[in-house]
Protein backbone atom coordinates (compact mmCIF):
# COMPACT_ATOMS: atom_id res chain seq x y z
CA UNK A 1 0.00 0.00 0.00
CA UNK A 2 0.81 3.58 -0.39
CA UNK A 3 3.67 4.26 1.93
CA UNK A 4 2.47 8.44 1.90
CA UNK A 5 -0.66 7.40 3.79
CA UNK A 6 0.86 5.37 6.28
CA UNK A 7 -0.67 6.89 9.50
CA UNK A 8 1.78 5.29 12.01
CA UNK A 9 4.47 7.42 13.84
CA UNK A 10 7.30 5.41 15.11
CA UNK A 11 9.68 7.87 16.96
CA UNK A 12 10.81 9.34 20.36
CA UNK A 13 7.66 10.97 22.13
CA UNK A 14 6.24 11.07 18.45
CA UNK A 15 2.30 11.26 18.72
CA UNK A 16 0.81 8.20 17.65
CA UNK A 17 -2.62 8.88 15.38
CA UNK A 18 -4.55 7.28 18.06
CA UNK A 19 -3.69 7.78 22.15
CA UNK A 20 -5.65 4.93 22.93
CA UNK A 21 -5.77 3.69 27.14
CA UNK A 22 -4.68 7.06 28.25
CA UNK A 23 -8.30 8.68 28.47
CA UNK A 24 -7.74 8.24 32.74
CA UNK A 25 -4.76 9.88 33.57
CA UNK A 26 -6.03 12.72 31.27
CA UNK A 27 -8.77 13.13 33.15
CA UNK A 28 -7.22 13.24 36.33
CA UNK A 29 -5.00 15.95 35.44
CA UNK A 30 -7.65 17.68 33.95
CA UNK A 31 -9.75 17.12 37.35
CA UNK A 32 -6.61 18.63 39.08
CA UNK A 33 -5.99 21.80 37.09
CA UNK A 34 -9.91 23.01 37.71
CA UNK A 35 -9.50 22.17 41.14
CA UNK A 36 -6.78 24.21 41.50
CA UNK A 37 -7.93 26.75 39.67
CA UNK A 38 -10.92 27.36 42.58
CA UNK A 39 -8.49 27.21 45.21
CA UNK A 40 -9.00 23.55 46.35
CA UNK A 41 -5.97 21.45 47.24
CA UNK A 42 -5.02 18.69 44.28
CA UNK A 43 -1.83 16.80 44.07
CA UNK A 44 0.88 17.31 40.82
CA UNK A 45 0.84 14.35 39.48
CA UNK A 46 4.42 11.99 38.43
CA UNK A 47 4.06 9.71 35.35
CA UNK A 48 6.37 6.35 35.81
CA UNK A 49 6.57 4.05 33.37
CA UNK A 50 9.30 2.09 31.21
CA UNK A 51 10.77 2.91 27.70
CA UNK A 52 8.18 3.08 25.04
CA UNK A 53 4.95 2.97 26.69
CA UNK A 54 4.45 6.44 25.65
CA UNK A 55 4.71 8.57 28.59
CA UNK A 56 6.44 11.91 26.61
CA UNK A 57 3.38 11.27 24.25
CA UNK A 58 1.16 11.93 26.86
CA UNK A 59 2.51 14.73 28.89
CA UNK A 60 2.58 16.46 25.92
CA UNK A 61 -1.34 15.59 25.37
CA UNK A 62 -1.66 17.24 28.60
CA UNK A 63 0.13 19.99 28.09
CA UNK A 64 -2.17 20.68 24.87
CA UNK A 65 -5.12 20.08 27.14
CA UNK A 66 -4.11 22.25 30.02
CA UNK A 67 -3.54 25.02 26.78
CA UNK A 68 -6.86 24.45 25.60
CA UNK A 69 -8.63 25.15 28.60
CA UNK A 70 -6.62 28.68 28.92
CA UNK A 71 -3.77 28.11 31.47
CA UNK A 72 -0.23 29.14 30.95
CA UNK A 73 2.40 25.86 30.32
CA UNK A 74 5.67 25.21 30.60
CA UNK A 75 7.44 22.66 29.08
CA UNK A 76 11.48 21.24 29.64
CA UNK A 77 13.36 18.51 29.65
CA UNK A 78 15.77 17.24 32.14
CA UNK A 79 18.49 16.10 30.14
CA UNK A 80 21.39 14.07 31.61
CA UNK A 81 24.34 16.61 32.61
CA UNK A 82 22.24 20.21 32.78
CA UNK A 83 21.10 21.11 35.52
CA UNK A 84 17.49 21.81 36.59
CA UNK A 85 17.67 25.51 37.07
CA UNK A 86 19.47 25.93 33.62
CA UNK A 87 16.07 24.29 31.78
CA UNK A 88 13.90 25.82 34.30
CA UNK A 89 14.76 29.47 34.34
CA UNK A 90 14.12 30.28 30.63
CA UNK A 91 10.63 28.81 30.55
CA UNK A 92 9.82 30.43 33.33
CA UNK A 93 10.97 33.78 32.22
CA UNK A 94 8.74 33.12 28.90
CA UNK A 95 5.26 32.10 31.31
CA UNK A 96 5.76 35.04 33.56
CA UNK A 97 5.95 37.34 30.17
CA UNK A 98 3.04 35.96 29.10
CA UNK A 99 1.50 36.44 33.05
CA UNK A 100 2.83 39.83 32.84
CA UNK A 101 0.29 40.61 29.59
CA UNK A 102 -2.88 40.20 31.09
CA UNK A 103 -3.45 43.74 33.57
CA UNK A 104 -4.32 42.05 36.54
CA UNK A 105 -1.66 39.72 36.79
CA UNK A 106 0.95 42.35 35.38
CA UNK A 107 2.49 43.67 38.35
CA UNK A 108 2.88 40.42 40.10
CA UNK A 109 4.51 39.19 37.29
CA UNK A 110 6.70 41.84 36.86
CA UNK A 111 7.97 40.95 40.76
CA UNK A 112 8.65 37.85 39.64
CA UNK A 113 10.64 38.46 36.88
CA UNK A 114 12.67 40.54 39.54
CA UNK A 115 12.47 37.45 41.66
CA UNK A 116 14.33 35.69 38.58
CA UNK A 117 16.58 37.90 38.18
CA UNK A 118 17.87 37.48 41.62
CA UNK A 119 17.89 33.79 41.20
CA UNK A 120 19.68 33.61 38.02
CA UNK A 121 22.99 35.68 39.46
CA UNK A 122 22.78 33.89 42.88
CA UNK A 123 22.86 30.31 40.85
CA UNK A 124 25.06 30.84 38.27
CA UNK A 125 27.67 30.93 41.07
CA UNK A 126 26.80 27.57 41.63
CA UNK A 127 25.25 26.03 38.28
CA UNK A 128 27.68 27.67 35.22
CA UNK A 129 25.53 26.71 32.73
CA UNK A 130 22.53 28.72 33.60
CA UNK A 131 21.75 31.17 30.53
CA UNK A 132 18.78 33.39 30.11
CA UNK A 133 18.02 36.94 29.74
CA UNK A 134 16.69 38.95 32.54
CA UNK A 135 14.50 41.84 31.94
CA UNK A 136 14.09 43.58 35.31
CA UNK A 137 16.81 44.63 37.56
CA UNK A 138 16.08 41.82 41.02
CA UNK A 139 14.78 43.10 43.94
CA UNK A 140 17.16 42.34 46.89
CA UNK A 141 16.14 39.97 49.38
CA UNK A 142 13.86 38.09 46.71
CA UNK A 143 15.04 34.50 45.87
CA UNK A 144 18.68 36.02 45.89
CA UNK A 145 20.20 34.36 49.42
CA UNK A 146 22.20 31.28 47.19
CA UNK A 147 20.08 28.47 48.62
CA UNK A 148 18.48 26.92 45.74
CA UNK A 149 15.88 25.33 47.97
CA UNK A 150 14.74 28.91 49.57
CA UNK A 151 15.52 30.59 46.41
CA UNK A 152 13.44 28.08 44.23
CA UNK A 153 10.98 28.40 46.66
CA UNK A 154 10.72 31.73 46.67
CA UNK A 155 10.51 31.85 42.91
CA UNK A 156 7.86 29.71 42.50
CA UNK A 157 6.18 31.38 45.07
CA UNK A 158 6.06 34.63 43.17
CA UNK A 159 4.88 32.52 39.27
CA UNK A 160 1.99 30.69 41.73
CA UNK A 161 1.17 34.59 43.04
CA UNK A 162 1.14 36.20 39.44
CA UNK A 163 -1.11 33.47 38.38
CA UNK A 164 -3.41 34.13 41.02
CA UNK A 165 -3.40 37.73 40.48
CA UNK A 166 -4.24 36.93 36.73
CA UNK A 167 -6.87 34.87 37.70
CA UNK A 168 -5.38 31.58 35.98
CA UNK A 169 -2.63 28.33 36.60
CA UNK A 170 0.64 27.76 36.13
CA UNK A 171 1.05 24.47 34.80
CA UNK A 172 4.88 22.80 34.76
CA UNK A 173 5.54 19.89 32.45
CA UNK A 174 8.84 18.12 33.06
CA UNK A 175 9.89 15.35 31.05
CA UNK A 176 12.79 12.80 31.58
CA UNK A 177 12.68 13.79 35.88
CA UNK A 178 15.21 10.93 37.10
CA UNK A 179 17.83 12.63 35.44
CA UNK A 180 17.30 15.89 38.00
CA UNK A 181 20.42 15.01 40.58
CA UNK A 182 18.89 14.45 44.45
CA UNK A 183 19.80 18.07 45.95
CA UNK A 184 17.81 19.76 43.23
CA UNK A 185 15.01 17.18 43.64
CA UNK A 186 14.78 18.05 46.96
CA UNK A 187 14.19 22.01 45.94
CA UNK A 188 12.00 21.11 43.32
CA UNK A 189 9.54 19.27 46.06
CA UNK A 190 10.05 22.01 48.66
CA UNK A 191 9.05 24.52 46.42
CA UNK A 192 5.88 22.60 45.05
CA UNK A 193 4.76 21.96 48.97
CA UNK A 194 5.06 25.58 50.06
CA UNK A 195 2.97 26.42 46.70
CA UNK A 196 0.49 23.57 48.10
CA UNK A 197 0.10 25.33 51.67
CA UNK A 198 -0.22 28.85 50.27
CA UNK A 199 -3.18 26.93 47.77
CA UNK A 200 -1.46 28.77 44.67
CA UNK A 201 -2.43 28.09 41.13
CA UNK A 202 0.43 25.92 40.33
CA UNK A 203 0.91 22.43 39.65
CA UNK A 204 3.97 20.30 37.82
CA UNK A 205 3.07 17.36 35.81
CA UNK A 206 6.44 14.98 35.29
CA UNK A 207 7.56 11.72 33.39
CA UNK A 208 10.15 9.37 34.47
CA UNK A 209 11.58 5.79 34.71
CA UNK A 210 10.46 3.76 37.36
CA UNK A 211 13.10 4.48 39.52
CA UNK A 212 11.54 8.24 39.87
CA UNK A 213 9.00 7.51 42.82
CA UNK A 214 11.66 5.98 44.90
CA UNK A 215 14.21 9.00 43.80
CA UNK A 216 11.83 11.76 45.12
CA UNK A 217 10.84 9.93 48.07
CA UNK A 218 15.01 9.78 49.34
CA UNK A 219 15.08 13.72 48.39
CA UNK A 220 11.83 14.67 50.57
CA UNK A 221 9.94 12.03 52.90
CA UNK A 222 6.39 13.91 52.31
CA UNK A 223 7.17 13.73 48.15
CA UNK A 224 4.54 10.66 48.06
CA UNK A 225 2.38 12.31 49.83
CA UNK A 226 2.26 15.59 47.71
CA UNK A 227 2.52 13.97 44.12
CA UNK A 228 0.43 11.11 42.31
CA UNK A 229 2.48 8.73 40.60
CA UNK A 230 -0.02 6.96 38.27
CA UNK A 231 1.83 3.85 36.72
CA UNK A 232 2.23 4.13 32.63
CA UNK A 233 2.28 0.58 31.46
CA UNK A 234 1.53 -1.47 28.46
CA UNK A 235 -2.24 -1.17 26.73
CA UNK A 236 -4.38 -3.96 27.42
CA UNK A 237 -5.73 -6.26 24.78
CA UNK A 238 -8.54 -3.71 23.41
CA UNK A 239 -6.49 -0.50 23.95
CA UNK A 240 -4.06 -2.29 21.71
CA UNK A 241 -6.24 -3.30 19.05
CA UNK A 242 -7.55 0.30 19.00
CA UNK A 243 -4.00 1.53 18.50
CA UNK A 244 -3.84 -0.54 15.58
CA UNK A 245 -6.74 -1.02 13.80
CA UNK A 246 -8.31 2.97 14.04
CA UNK A 247 -5.59 4.92 12.36
CA UNK A 248 -5.83 2.20 9.30
CA UNK A 249 -9.61 2.61 9.38
CA UNK A 250 -9.41 6.23 8.74
CA UNK A 251 -7.61 5.89 6.02
CA UNK A 252 -9.88 2.74 4.46
CA UNK A 253 -7.70 0.03 5.41
CA UNK A 254 -8.56 -2.61 7.43
CA UNK A 255 -6.91 -5.19 9.54
CA UNK A 256 -7.68 -9.01 9.71
CA UNK A 257 -8.89 -10.10 13.11
CA UNK A 258 -5.67 -12.21 13.50
CA UNK A 259 -3.41 -9.94 12.46
CA UNK A 260 -3.61 -7.67 14.88
CA UNK A 261 -3.80 -10.37 17.57
CA UNK A 262 -0.31 -11.21 16.45
CA UNK A 263 0.74 -7.56 16.30
CA UNK A 264 -0.13 -6.91 19.94
CA UNK A 265 1.31 -10.89 20.78
CA UNK A 266 4.71 -9.16 19.78
CA UNK A 267 4.43 -6.43 20.86
CA UNK A 268 2.73 -7.05 24.23
CA UNK A 269 1.25 -4.06 24.35
CA UNK A 270 3.84 -1.44 24.43
CA UNK A 271 2.71 2.08 22.27
CA UNK A 272 6.43 2.75 20.72
CA UNK A 273 6.09 -1.08 19.34
CA UNK A 274 2.64 -0.95 18.36
CA UNK A 275 3.69 1.98 15.85
CA UNK A 276 6.72 0.30 14.72
CA UNK A 277 5.05 -2.94 13.93
CA UNK A 278 2.04 -0.94 12.29
CA UNK A 279 4.23 0.92 10.06
CA UNK A 280 6.03 -2.18 9.03
CA UNK A 281 2.91 -3.83 8.32
CA UNK A 282 0.99 -0.98 6.49
CA UNK A 283 4.00 -0.99 4.04
CA UNK A 284 4.61 -4.82 3.45
CA UNK A 285 0.71 -5.80 2.39
CA UNK A 286 -0.41 -4.98 -0.77
CA UNK A 287 -3.88 -4.32 -0.45
CA UNK A 288 -6.63 -4.30 2.41
CA UNK A 289 -6.98 -5.87 4.41
CA UNK A 290 -3.70 -6.30 5.99
CA UNK A 291 -3.26 -10.52 6.90
CA UNK A 292 -1.51 -12.71 9.82
CA UNK A 293 1.15 -13.36 6.52
CA UNK A 294 1.46 -9.37 5.77
CA UNK A 295 2.10 -9.23 9.56
CA UNK A 296 4.52 -11.90 10.30
CA UNK A 297 6.86 -10.68 7.03
CA UNK A 298 6.55 -7.25 8.77
CA UNK A 299 7.80 -8.71 12.10
CA UNK A 300 11.22 -9.44 10.97
CA UNK A 301 11.30 -5.91 9.80
CA UNK A 302 10.22 -4.38 12.78
CA UNK A 303 12.64 -6.63 15.07
CA UNK A 304 15.69 -5.10 12.30
CA UNK A 305 14.81 -1.73 12.85
CA UNK A 306 14.35 -1.97 16.68
CA UNK A 307 17.90 -3.68 17.14
CA UNK A 308 19.42 -0.83 14.89
CA UNK A 309 17.94 1.90 16.38
CA UNK A 310 16.02 2.03 19.84
CA UNK A 311 17.75 -1.08 21.26
CA UNK A 312 21.95 -0.14 19.18
CA UNK A 313 21.74 3.43 20.82
CA UNK A 314 21.50 2.02 24.14
CA UNK A 315 23.43 -0.64 24.09
CA UNK A 316 25.92 1.70 22.40
CA UNK A 317 26.50 3.35 25.97
CA UNK A 318 27.21 0.77 27.43
CA UNK A 319 31.05 -0.81 28.86
CA UNK A 320 31.43 -4.08 28.02
CA UNK A 321 31.24 -5.11 31.90
CA UNK A 322 27.54 -3.62 31.57
CA UNK A 323 26.94 -5.80 28.58
CA UNK A 324 27.61 -8.48 30.59
CA UNK A 325 25.50 -7.75 33.47
CA UNK A 326 22.84 -7.17 31.10
CA UNK A 327 23.34 -10.19 29.04
CA UNK A 328 23.28 -12.51 32.24
CA UNK A 329 19.85 -10.76 32.95
CA UNK A 330 18.67 -11.78 29.49
CA UNK A 331 19.62 -15.42 30.33
CA UNK A 332 17.45 -15.46 33.25
CA UNK A 333 14.64 -14.30 31.22
CA UNK A 334 12.49 -10.86 31.34
CA UNK A 335 12.53 -10.27 34.87
CA UNK A 336 12.88 -8.75 37.30
CA UNK A 337 15.44 -10.82 39.17
CA UNK A 338 17.71 -11.12 42.56
CA UNK A 339 20.95 -9.43 42.25
CA UNK A 340 22.51 -12.31 43.69
CA UNK A 341 21.11 -14.62 40.51
CA UNK A 342 22.30 -11.95 38.42
CA UNK A 343 25.84 -12.48 39.77
CA UNK A 344 25.68 -16.08 40.23
CA UNK A 345 24.86 -16.29 36.45
CA UNK A 346 28.25 -14.38 36.22
CA UNK A 347 30.00 -16.19 37.91
CA UNK A 348 30.91 -13.13 40.37
CA UNK A 349 29.71 -12.11 44.24
CA UNK A 350 27.39 -9.47 44.29
CA UNK A 351 29.08 -6.95 45.84
CA UNK A 352 31.89 -7.16 43.30
CA UNK A 353 29.24 -6.09 40.77
CA UNK A 354 27.61 -2.96 42.74
CA UNK A 355 29.63 -0.72 40.73
CA UNK A 356 28.62 -1.80 37.43
CA UNK A 357 24.62 -2.31 38.61
CA UNK A 358 24.57 1.47 40.04
CA UNK A 359 26.15 2.78 36.78
CA UNK A 360 23.51 1.09 34.71
CA UNK A 361 21.36 2.46 37.12
CA UNK A 362 22.29 5.94 36.88
CA UNK A 363 22.31 4.82 32.90
CA UNK A 364 18.45 4.42 32.96
CA UNK A 365 18.97 1.07 31.91
CA UNK A 366 17.70 -0.88 34.61
CA UNK A 367 16.05 -0.15 38.02
CA UNK A 368 14.90 -1.70 41.33
CA UNK A 369 11.12 -2.76 41.63
CA UNK A 370 11.60 -3.82 45.46
CA UNK A 371 15.12 -4.10 46.97
CA UNK A 372 17.21 -6.87 45.86
CA UNK A 373 15.56 -6.90 42.48
CA UNK A 374 15.92 -5.86 39.24
CA UNK A 375 14.52 -4.93 35.97
CA UNK A 376 15.18 -3.88 32.83
CA UNK A 377 13.47 0.12 31.91
CA UNK A 378 13.11 -0.89 28.18
CA UNK A 379 10.92 -3.43 27.25
CA UNK A 380 11.95 -6.37 25.48
CA UNK A 381 15.24 -5.71 25.87
CA UNK A 382 16.28 -8.92 27.41
CA UNK A 383 15.29 -10.70 23.58
CA UNK A 384 17.93 -7.90 21.85
CA UNK A 385 20.53 -8.74 24.29
CA UNK A 386 20.30 -12.48 23.17
CA UNK A 387 20.24 -11.10 19.50
CA UNK A 388 23.13 -9.13 19.76
CA UNK A 389 25.33 -11.10 22.19
CA UNK A 390 24.37 -15.07 20.93
CA UNK A 391 25.40 -18.29 22.14
CA UNK A 392 27.64 -18.47 25.33
CA UNK A 393 30.71 -16.73 24.31
CA UNK A 394 29.97 -13.59 26.52
CA UNK A 395 30.62 -15.67 29.54
CA UNK A 396 34.17 -16.32 29.46
CA UNK A 397 34.73 -12.34 27.91
CA UNK A 398 36.58 -10.38 30.24
CA UNK A 399 34.73 -8.18 32.60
Amino acid sequence: MDPIFNPYAPGAGSPPPELAGRNAVREKMRLCIERLRRGKPAKSMMLVGLRGVGKTVLLDQMMKDAEASGVVTIRIEAPEGRSLPAVLAPQLRLGLLKLSRTEKAKDMAIRGLRALAGFVGQMKVTFNDIEVGLDYEPEPGLADNGDLEGDLTMLLEQVGKAALAGETLVAIFIDELQYVPEKQMAALISALHRCAQLQLPLVVAGAGLPQLRGRMGEAKSYAERLFDFPAIGPLDAADAADAIVKPAHDEGVDFDEDAVTLIVTYTKGYPYFLQEWGKHAWDVAAASPITRLDVETASRQAIATLDESFFRVRFDRLTPAEKRYLRAMAELGSGPHRSGDIAAKLGRESSSLGPVRSNLIAKGMIWSPTHGDTAFTVPLFDEFMKRIMPGEAWMQADA
